[in-house]
C-alpha cells in the first residue's frame, strides 16, 4: 500500500482535559487512488486529514506513505510537514493577488532553473485547461478557475501524495459536482494519489475510488461508492447515504428460500437476504431506499404524499402508508400529484439492507 494509516487517534486540549477527534482510524491507500472522507460537522474528517498533512501530532497509532513512517505516536516519530511531501488544496485558493496565474503556479519552485520552471508551470497550466490565462491575474479567473490554479500549484512540485480540504465548498452546486470530475481526471491522468474531505455525497462519488465515512471521530466505513450505497456496514452509513428509511420487517423460512414480510407486502427472491435466525424471532429494520419503490397506480398498496421536492428530472416523494410507516419515492416529474394525495407504490427492492430491530 502507498499511504496506511493504522489505529489512528488524535485528540485536542479542552480546559483541563482533552477531547477525542479522530479514535481509531485505519484505512490505506495504493499509489494513484482517490480516496474522499464525509461526515457531519465536527465528525474528524478534517482532523484526520491535518495529521496525514504533520499540522497535527498522533495519540496513537501510525501513519506511513510509502513504506516512510510519518507518523508513530509509539516511537515518538513525528515527521515535519515540509519534510512529508504532501501537498494540499484548501477551500479559499490562498492564491496571491499580485502575481499572474504562471507566478502562481511556480511559487513553490524557485529551487529549479529558470528553464525547467517555466516548462513545469506551463505542464501544470496545460493539465488544468488554464495555458491561455498564464499572464492574467487570478481575481480575473472565476471560482472554478481559480481551484483549478490552486490545484495546479499544488501539483507543480510533484508530491507524493496531494490532501484537500472542503475545496469546492464556496462554488455553487452545479460547478462543485463538474469540477469534481474534472480535478478526478486531472489527478488520474498526472497519477498523483489524494486524500479529500468534504460533506457533499455527489461530490464524494464523482471523485473518489474509496469512501470513507466519519462519525464521531470513528471511521465507519472504508469502501468504494457502490457497497456504501448497497451494504452500508452501520446503520449510520445507511442513513447517511443516499434517500431512505427504516421499516419494519419480520424474516421467515419460505422453502429454500428466506422471505421478509414487511409493511408493502412480502418480499421474495432478493439479493442476500439474511436468514431468520439472524435476528430475534426474524425480527429486524430493513432499509428502504427511494429508488426501491415504485410509483404504481396498479398497486394495492397505496401511500398518501406528505413532503415532495422538485428535482428536476424527477420529484422526491415522502409517503405515509395508512399502517403509519414512512418510505420514500423517487418519481418522474411529469408524475405531479398533490400534497395529501393517495398514490399506489410497490417495492422494487434488489439489494436486502436489514439491522437489528430499534424499539419505537
Amino acid at each position: 500500500m502507498f499511504l496506511e494509516l493504522e489505529g489512528v487517534s488524535v485528540r485536542y486540549a479542552r480546559g483541563k482535559g482533552s477531547r477525542a477527534a479522530v479514535e481509531d482510524v485505519s484505512l490505506a491507500l495504493q499509489q494513484g487512488q482517490i480516496g474522499v472522507l464525509i461526515g457531519p460537522s465536527g465528525c474528524g474528517k478534517t482532523s484526520l486529514l491535518r495529521a496525514v498533512a504533520g499540522l497535527e501530532r498522533l495519540e496513537h497509532g501510525v501513519i506511513r506513505m510509502s513504506g516512510r513512517v510519518l507518523g508513530d505516536a509509539r516511537a515518538g516519530v513525528h515527521l515535519a510537514p515540509e519534510a512529508r511531501r504532501i501537498g494540499m488544496v484548501f477551500q479559499d485558493y490562498a492564491l496571491f493577488p499580485h502575481l499572474s496565474v504562471a507566478e502562481n503556479v511556480g511559487f513553490g519552485l524557485h529551487e529549479l532553473p529558470r528553464g525547467e520552471r517555466g516548462a513545469r508551470v506551463a505542464q501544470m497550466l496545460d493539465l488544468v485547461g488554464l495555458a491561455h490565462a498564464a499572464r492574467r491575474a487570478p481575481h480575473q479567473l472565476s471560482g472554478g478557475q481559480q481551484q483549478r490554479i490552486a490545484l495546479a500549484r499544488a501539483l507543480a512540485p510533484r508530491p507524493q501524495l496531494l490532501l484537500l480540504d472542503e475545496p469546492f465548498s464556496s462554488l455553487d452546486v452545479d460547478l462543485r459536482e463538474r469540477l469534481a470530475q474534472e480535478v478526478r481526471a486531472i489527478l488520474k491522468e498526472s497519477g498523483t494519489t489524494a486524500l479529500f474531505v468534504t460533506h457533499d455525497q455527489l461530490e464524494a462519488f464523482a471523485l473518489g475510488d474509496l469512501i470513507g465515512v466519519m462519525n464521531a471521530g470513528r471511521l465507519e466505513q472504508w469502501d468504494d461508492a457502490y457497497h456504501l450505497y448497497h451494504r452500508p456496514a452501520s446503520r449510520f452509513v445507511a442513513q447517511f447515504i443516499g434517500h431512505g428509511v427504516f421499516t419494519p420487517a419480520r424474516i421467515a423460512h419460505a422453502g429454500q428460500a428466506p422471505v421478509l414480510h414487511t409493511p408493502l407486502g412480502d418480499l421474495c427472491n432478493v439479493d442476500a437476504c439474511p436468514l431468520p435466525e439472524a435476528f430475534p424471532c426474524g425480527e429486524c429494520d430493513l432499509l428502504l431506499r427511494a429508488d426501491d419503490i415504485v410509483h404504481d397506480d396498479a398497486s394495492p398498496v397505496k401511500a398518501c404524499i406528505e413532503r415532495k421536492a422538485f428535482r428536476g428530472a424527477e420529484f422526491l416523494y415522502t409517503l405515509r402508508l395508512a399502517s403509519g410507516e414512512q418510505v420514500m419515492a423517487h418519481v418522474p416529474s411529469h408524475h405531479d400529484h398533490q400534497l395529501g394525495e393517495w398514490i399506489g407504490i410497490r417495492p422494487a427492492v434488489d439489494h436486502v439492507v436489514t439491522f437489528p430491530r430499534q424499539p419505537a
